[in-house]
């Protein structure tokens, strides 16, 4: 088959193979030569699971010539970040001090993937942790934007966005602790969504069990509707997870947004964003006013920058993971990383839980803006990509490993769901996105709000040049 499938969508793959108008093994044959084609540069995959693939596709083959009922994603080429179990499969964390970590059992998420017939390529790269929301690691080095190859893809689902955005697969998997789906997605060009806290389970116990999120990224929202309904749902093992009958993700792409009620936000009150970020997610917030939105500027959502409280918890999990590593072989990990986990650790009882305090606050105050409005919309970063082996962009060098990250982890404290929406391209050709955010619960809200920018604002026909 010569046909390059590189950009086409998982809907359209999918109708395909149910039509047998295409082989599931043929097209993850192409898949992975894409995967291939571009690994030498942009450095997406920690571990290629070629085997499991060619025999997912194969079983996906069979099924279809022997009448079998189809899964949500059968026969569709499929990634997995490296911070979520695959059984038998290395799970490094991005970390030296995890390289040869193999994996019991599959997370529920990836259950999911294989249930409804999905072929999985590989594990993709993760900073380490996920502790940085910029793409390299010391175990894996560093991972490229494919728009600009000097410029980071993002973190920490940093391997995945490039990927997807280089067109080895429609979606992947990625995980979100504190923006790590939203943030490479604003800088890979993806719609990405982290749903409601506990709509996808997550298990194995996450070292951020109350901010931890498993969540698609893709390159059409729709995609990222299908991935999503395949990997959501109740599970007992997760503690937190959501009970509720599973909305039709799929449907609220075609529902109306007249009457939605839009609060636009450049700052939240605090950020430090570019003049261009802001411009084009303006922009596309005309695209919802247009299409009936009651949109309302409101400059100032909270007093200042809730990344104290965030800090305290995402990084004293992850430090007391690895405190014995921190101790006694702090050379293993990145010297950025053990500088905050080391920080998080030293905090006292006494100032760890005024900020669990602060944090409840926080959410309170959330829950009453979602009485006004039904959805708010922010850039999803300050900055367009910057390059790579930074921690911090230079335009903000006031800002610590995450403060600069001002407007994804607000939503991680509270579990609301959150997307990032391509808005456009800056005059140097690098994405940006925009973030939608819904009240508890209200992902469709959500996808029927991206579902109307893409359409009124398509950007699934722009392909990096690598």
């Amino acid at each position: 088959m010569t046909e390059d499938l590189s950009f086409v969508t998982a809907l359209d793959l999918k109708r395909r193979i149910a039509a047998r108008e295409i082989s599931p093994v043929d097209v993850v044959e192409a898949a992975l030569r894409r995967l291939h084609e571009v690994e030498p540069v942009l450095n997406n995959f920690v571990t290629i699971t070629e085997d499991v693939a060619r025999q997912a596709a194969k079983d996906a083959e069979a099924a279809i010539m022997n009448g079998e009922e189809l899964g949500l994603l059968h026969g569709l080429p499929v990634s997995v970040k490296d911070l979520i179990t695959m059984g038998g499969v290395k799970c490094a964390f991005g970390s030296r001090s995890a390289a040869d970590n193999i994996a019991d059992a599959d997370a529920p998420s990836v259950e999911r993937l294989r249930t409804q017939g999905a072929c999985i390529l590989g594990k993709t790269t993760t900073s380490e942790f996920g502790c940085k929301p910029v793409g390299d690691s010391p175990l894996t080095g560093i991972t490229r934007n494919p728009w600009n190859t000097d410029k980071t893809p993002g973190g920490s689902s940093c391997g995945a966005a490039a990927s997807i955005a280089a067109g080895v697969t429609p979606f992947g998997l990625g995980t979100d602790g504190g923006g790590s789906v939203r943030i490479p997605a604003h800088f890979s060009g993806l719609f990405a969504i982290k749903a409601q806290f506990g709509r996808v389970p997550v298990y194995p116990t996450s070292a951020t069990p109350t901010l931890a999120h498993v969540g698609p990224l893709a390159r059409t929202v729709r995609d990222g509707a299908l991935l999503l309904s395949a990997v959501a749902g109740y599970e007992p093992r997760d503690p937190f997870s959501v009970a509720e009958p599973l909305p039709d993700f799929l449907a609220a792409c075609d529902q109306p947004v007249r009457g939605l009620r839009v609060a636009w936000s450049p700052t939240l009150g605090y950020a430090q964003p570019d003049a261009e970020v802001v411009s084009l997610c303006e922009e596309a917030v005309k695209a919802l006013e247009d299409q009936g939105c009651e949109v309302e500027l409101v400059e100032k959502i909270v007093d200042a920058n809730p990344s104290d409280m965030w800090m305290a918890e995402f990084y004293a999990g992850v430090g007391t993971r690895l405190k014995a590593i921190i101790e006694k072989d702090p050379d293993m990990l990145d010297p950025a990383v053990v500088e905050v986990l080391s920080g998080a650790l030293d905090q006292s009882l006494e100032e760890y839980y005024s900020k669990v305090f602060a944090r409840y606050e926080f959410r309170e105050r959330m829950r009453a803006f979602f009485e006004r409005f039904d959805l708010l919309a922010s850039p999803t970063l300050p900055v367009p990509a910057f390059d790579v082996a930074l921690n911090v962009p230079p335009q903000i060098p006031d800002a610590n490993i995450v403060s600069w990250v001002a407007y994804t982890y607000p939503f991680n404290l509270t579990g609301y769901p959150a997307a990032s929406v391509p808005a456009g391209f800056t005059g140097d050709g690098l994405p940006v996105g925009l973030q939608i955010v819904g009240g508890p619960l209200q992902e469709t809200r959500i996808f029927a709000a991206a579902a109307a920018i893409e359409a009124a604002r398509p950007w699934a026909d722009k392909h990096p040049k690598l």
